[in-house]
């Protein structure tokens, strides 16, 4: 009987300690393995990303890029996800990037936007775009990644900080071009 009520509290110890370092396991492995995935996305959209046209540009500068003439479109049967990787597939689903039912139809990649054939990326959508870019180019993209992981686990993706100031932007572009 102690056998099995040492086993019962050793089980019970780590899954404890499983679920309280869980965090820590994404923080520290799983993030990292996003954000190199990530950077060779961006790297990627050299390949194929189109400059935007001049009302785009005018839309970038006015959202406040720096840097506009570096921002590039890049069409795509469908916005990548590091699906291969298993863990992140599942902390992908966990979190709602993808899975049955959700489409993501645009994602900012550094100064590259993918987004995915047949999607109208009209004016405010395209705003909001550009409001993600201009994150990334205010700080950078592993702390973008870092910041909205965090922030749509715990607030969920509408209420996650860097997706209210996008939707903001949809909002203030509204009007179609």
């Amino acid at each position: 009987m102690k056998f099995f009520k040492l086993t019962v509290l050793i089980l019970f110890a780590l899954i404890i300690g499983a679920a309280l370092s869980y965090q820590k396991i994404i923080s520290d492995i799983l993030i990292p393995q996003y954000v190199d995935w990530a950077y060779e996305t961006e790297r990627k959209g050299f390949e194929s990303g189109i400059p935007l046209n001049s009302r785009e540009l005018a839309l970038a500068a006015d959202i406040g890029i720096q840097k506009p003439e570096k921002v590039r479109i890049v069409h795509v049967e469908e916005v990548p996800f590091p699906y291969e990787n298993f863990a992140l597939k599942t902390l992908g689903e966990a979190l709602g990037f993808i899975g049955e039912g959700i489409t993501n139809n645009a994602q900012a990649f550094g100064y590259f936007i993918y987004v995915r054939n047949g999607y109208e990326l009209n004016r405010p959508k395209l705003a909001h775009e550009l409001v993600h870019v201009l994150q990334i180019e205010r700080s950078s993209l592993d702390q973008v990644i870092t910041q909205h992981f965090s922030d749509i686990a715990e607030f969920g993706y509408d209420q996650a900080h860097l997706e209210v100031e996008a939707f903001k932007a949809n909002k203030q572009y509204a009007a179609d071009w």
